[in-house]
């Protein structure tokens, strides 16, 4: 046929195709060998350490990632109230330690300014003398006042706003 045409003898065909088949016989077994290896190491992946396998492991863990959702949610709620909340406080100072009276001494007279995000807060200014202290408080409403203010007055205000005095 084939072999006889070609110039072969029929014993190396049949060398050849048995070296095949010996070839293919090893793979064979390395290739048993090889899973048997990868089946242990799944069931050990599966079963997990302690007797835990992997499904309840991720579920436990979706359950620890929706708690953490919902935590977070809380979060930004309590966040948006307390920024609620800040736009409401006094958020400025500026202080203004000065002599009311120039025989005193010590500084013990001051302005103080409190002022919100905008602007608006009052002033607060006592005023030491030897017979005592009096204190006045003024309305500021967007950085202004509707009543004259003090050069000290005008100084904490200024420092409140962060304008240069």
């Amino acid at each position: 046929m084939i072999a006889e045409y070609l110039g072969i003898e029929s014993d190396y065909i049949i060398l050849g195709l048995a070296a095949a088949v010996v070839i293919l016989f090893i793979l064979t077994i390395v290739n048993i060998v090889q899973m048997r290896k990868l089946k242990k190491g799944y069931k050990a992946f599966m079963s997990g350490k302690g007797g835990k396998n992997l499904e309840n492991t991720l579920i436990e863990r979706l359950n620890q990632i929706d708690t953490l959702i919902e935590a977070n949610k809380e979060n930004e709620n309590s966040i948006k109230e307390i920024f609620k909340n800040m736009q409401l406080t006094y958020q400025k100072m500026g202080l203004i330690k000065y002599d009311a009276f120039h025989e005193m001494g010590g500084k013990l007279s001051f302005s103080l300014a409190m002022l919100d995000k905008r602007d608006s807060g009052f002033i607060i200014n006592a005023m030491h003398t030897r017979e005592g202290c009096y204190t006045y408080i003024k309305e500021i409403v967007d950085g202004n006042s509707i009543i004259v203010l003090s050069e000290e007055e005008q100084k904490a205000l200024n420092r409140a706003m962060g304008k240069a005095e």
